[in-house]
């Protein structure tokens, strides 16, 4: 813990961070106005149940509350359920025109959330609503951001638990802007945080990278995750290992230095073999064949060479997408019945 605070001895488990320079929340903060945005895909079976109880809660914390969702590109009933429930709850509801992912998904909540608070929650039930109190209780002392960090990961796979840490070791690794391991999308953010993230020009989204890089004054809730109420996750290893891919060279120029390191020993190793060799010849006389220590040689620095020039591309390719500068998402459909509506803050 960077510092103490009342709020940090009230809630177990609390640990704030304070970005370097950041002033302090300013007290008291005005009413609360929140809008809840919640990414959907393929959430039929859970949206209905969720939105109700978010509803609730978000009801009881401020008079004024909005629930944005975003459909993103859903194949089952989502949208027939989303718009059923806008005749009855505070509802803006965003159909995007396809399946943009959860990044792009996220991004339109927050361009399209209209309170002075917004919070970032999925249908799935896994997020638990009970830290929202806590939440809004460590936003009206000070705080501009508060997340929740996965506090056992017990229920994942072997695999996946190994990935997770190797995944935030790389990205933390000789970087000046450090993510929270084990830090998701579930928080709470103040205006000034959320039109600091709209800010941001880039099409690639790495949205974790984006919280830790805005800073401000934050702090961090542990929590487990709970089971989905339905449903399977549509994240696969296929899709974590492209949003890792995409994180890693969004936020990090680690490869390259890798490989630059890489190729800066093997190139000291093959001067020093070659010397080897030279003196070996010169000096004993001993018959120099090659062909072995040649074709292993030129192979082992191909797949080098390949292996370096596939990284580079990634890099490449990040720039080719950027300087399109193609929208991040395209909305469908815009049904507005939130209490929020109006000019935007």
């Amino acid at each position: 813990m960077t510092e103490s605070t009342s709020s940090a001895d009230a809630a177990p488990g609390l640990h704030a961070e304070f970005a370097p320079g950041a002033p302090a929340g300013q007290l008291p903060r005005e009413p609360l106005r929140l809008s809840c945005v919640v990414p959907a895909h393929n959430e039929e079976q859970n949206l209905e149940g969720f939105l109700r109880a978010l509803a609730q809660t978000a009801g009881a914390l401020a008079q004024e509350f909005e629930l944005v969702v975003v459909n993103d590109g859903s194949r089952d009933g989502t949208h027939a359920v989303a718009m059923r429930l806008a005749q009855e709850l505070p509802l803006r509801y965003l159909a995007l025109s396809r399946n943009f992912g959860k990044e792009a998904s996220l991004s339109a909540g927050i361009d399209h959330a209209r309170g002075n608070a917004v919070v970032l929650i999925d249908a799935d039930f896994q997020h638990p609503l009970a830290l929202l109190p806590e939440m809004h209780a460590l936003w009206q002392s000070g705080y501009d951001m508060v997340y929740g960090v996965i506090a056992d990961r017990g229920a994942e796979s072997g695999a996946k638990r190994l990935g997770a840490g190797v995944f935030y070791r790389l990205m933390n690794a000789g970087n000046q802007v450090k993510i929270p391991p084990n830090a998701g999308d579930f928080r709470w953010m103040d205006r000034k945080v959320v039109d600091a993230l709209k800010a941001l020009p880039e099409r690639n989204r790495f949205m974790k990278g984006l919280y830790a890089w805005v800073g401000f004054k934050t702090a961090a809730l542990p929590f487990v995750p709970l089971d989905r109420a339905a449903g399977t996750s549509s994240f696969n290893l296929r899709s974590l290992s492209s949003l890792a891919l995409s994180g890693l060279t969004s936020f990090t120029t680690l490869p390259l230095r890798v490989w630059s390191m890489v190729g800066g020993c093997i190139s000291l190793a093959a001067l020093t073999y070659g010397l080897w060799v030279a003196v070996d010849t010169l000096v004993f006389g001993n018959p120099l064949d090659g062909w072995p220590t040649l074709a292993v040689s030129i192979m082992l620095f191909s797949g080098v060479q390949l292996m370096s020039i596939g990284i580079l591309g990634e890099y490449v390719g990040r720039i080719y997408e950027e300087v399109k500068r193609r929208p991040i998402y395209v909305v469908a459909r815009d049904e507005d019945r939130s209490p929020l509506g109006g000019p935007r803050p």
